[in-house]
Order: C-alpha cells, then sequence, then structure tokens
C-alpha cells in the first residue's frame, strides 16, 4: 500500500482514510451491532475486529481492505486526527479481502491517477460497496444521524429548551405518534439491560465532566445521550426528525444501566 503522495505504482492501493470495525467502535451505517456490520462486509464478528482502508488503485477505482491488524489501523487514525503524518501500510499477510467500493463518502483522491470509481466487476465478484443516499431516510441515514449528534453534542443540546421536553414519564406532553415511537424505543433499551442484546448495540465513549456518551440501536431507532443528561431519539418512522427525551425520573437509571453493559473502546 502507499501513501498519497508516492508515485504512482501499478500495483499500490494509494490510501485515502481508514476506519475500525470493532465491537465498540464501528461504521454504524453498515448495521444496528457488530455482528450485522460484518455481515455486510461478508465478515464474520471476530472478536478482535478489523481495521477498514479506504483507497484506490492505479486505476483510480475504489477498494475496501479488510485486514486484522487493527493496532495499526487504530495508530494510523489516532495520527491522523492529531494532525501527523502517517504511512499506513499493512503487510500482506494482515489482509483478510479487498471489496470493491467504498462503504462511505470520501471526499479525498489520490493525485496522480484516475477519479474514483467502481472496479471493473469480474465474475463472483460482489457488488460495489456504496455510501449510502442522502437523499432518502432509513436505517443507514438514520444512524449516520445518530452519528453526528453524538459528534456536535453540544451545539445539539444548545437547541433544547429544557422547559419544552417531554420525559418518558410525562408522554401526554409529546405527540402521540412520537410518545410511540420514542416509548418503543426506551422499553427496547430497557430490554437489553434484562437481555444482553448482539454486541456493540449498546456503546459507551467519553465525555466532558466525568460523564459517558451512549450509542443504543434497535430495529427502527437509534438514540444518543449523555449519563449526566437528556437523551436524543431517531426513529425510521419519523424521516429526518431528532427527537428529544428529558431525564424525568425514569431515564437515569436507564442510561446508567446501559452504561454498564455497553462495549466501550479499548
Amino acid at each position: 500500500m502507499a501513501g498519497t503522495d508516492d508515485a504512482v505504482d501499478e500495483d499500490a492501493l494509494y490510501v485515502l482514510t481508514a476506519l475500525l470495525l470493532t465491537p465498540a467502535q464501528y461504521p454504524s451505517v453498515l448495521g444496528d451491532d457488530f455482528p450485522a456490520a460484518c455481515a455486510a462486509l461478508g465478515l464474520g464478528p471476530y472478536a478482535g475486529g478489523y481495521g477498514l482502508v479506504l483507497g484506490q488503485d492505479s486505476g483510480g477505482a475504489r477498494w475496501t481492505v479488510v485486514v486484522d491488524d487493527v493496532s495499526l489501523v487504530a495508530v494510523a487514525i489516532a495520527s491522523w486526527d492529531c494532525g501527523m503524518e502517517y504511512d499506513l501500510s499493512p503487510g500482506e499477510r494482515s489482509v483478510v479481502s479487498a471489496l470493491p467500493g467504498w462503504p462511505l463518502a470520501v471526499a479525498v483522491a489520490a493525485p496522480g491517477v484516475p477519479e474514483p470509481h467502481d472496479p471493473e466487476p469480474e465474475e463472483g465478484d460482489p457488488a460495489p460497496l456504496t455510501p449510502p443516499d442522502t437523499g432518502a431516510w432509513g436505517p443507514a441515514q438514520r444512524r449516520l444521524g445518530a452519528d453526528e449528534i453524538a459528534l456536535q453534542w453540544t451545539e445539539w443540546r444548545q437547541q433544547i429548551d429544557d422547559a419544552d421536553l417531554s420525559s418518558p414519564d410525562t408522554p401526554e406532553n409529546a405527540p402521540k405518534e412520537r410518545h410511540q415511537g420514542v416509548q418503543r424505543a426506551l422499553e427496547e433499551a430497557r430490554g437489553y439491560v434484562e437481555s444482553a442484546p448482539p454486541v456493540g448495540r449498546v456503546r459507551s465513549s467519553f465525555a466532558p465532566g466525568g460523564a459517558r456518551t451512549l450509542r443504543a440501536d434497535g430495529p427502527g431507532w437509534s438514540m444518543v445521550a449523555r449519563t449526566d443528561d437528556i437523551a436524543f431519539v431517531l426513529l425510521d418512522e419519523e424521516p429526518c426528525e431528532v427527537i428529544p427525551v428529558g431525564r424525568g425520573a425514569r431515564l437515569p437509571a436507564l442510561l446508567e444501566a446501559l452504561d454498564k453493559m455497553a462495549v466501550r473502546p479499548a
């Protein structure tokens, strides 16, 4: 593999970005949990996880290379996030598979090669991976929306007036349809505490002030919450709507219980 500033090599993959596919951190666009995300790429739910390296070959074709050297990919991502250069070059022995296309949109392209495009299919090849349609609404877009809220929590939280919040304890304050969907999501989330869901359905990550950011997903719903604050719920049946849920009497205990059973980044 090669960095994007190398001379063109016919056998090289010019790396543009990389992602982790682990129980605690995976592209949620691929599924509601880690096994589902793995299955979307034709992979088994290996507990150690994978790294996904997205790049172009010398002809400009898009490829997603799956590797089992998770630590190497994690170091590369951390370095790039800090503005540092890092030559991500996994060894050939670490390559699990090479899949045509990209599962997410990539805003950059390798210099000196043709524009990004899907490779010419050969007999037996899987269909190219493609980013979700941003003009539609469905499970992938719902999960991407929840990811965005988790990343931009402060901006979303500042838009909410606590006086206008409904809570799961006062359903009469919320529109009926929305209440039904939110209640279903919260009940299913409570069920996760009693009976463990597939790994990755509930994930916990760092948040300021000693709190944790929770991401929970289920059939038709996603939830983002801070253990010391409110929750936001997104539903398949409510296109592009983000529904805030106040703490009330029950939400804090639910969030605490979910945090205890959630998977966390190593």
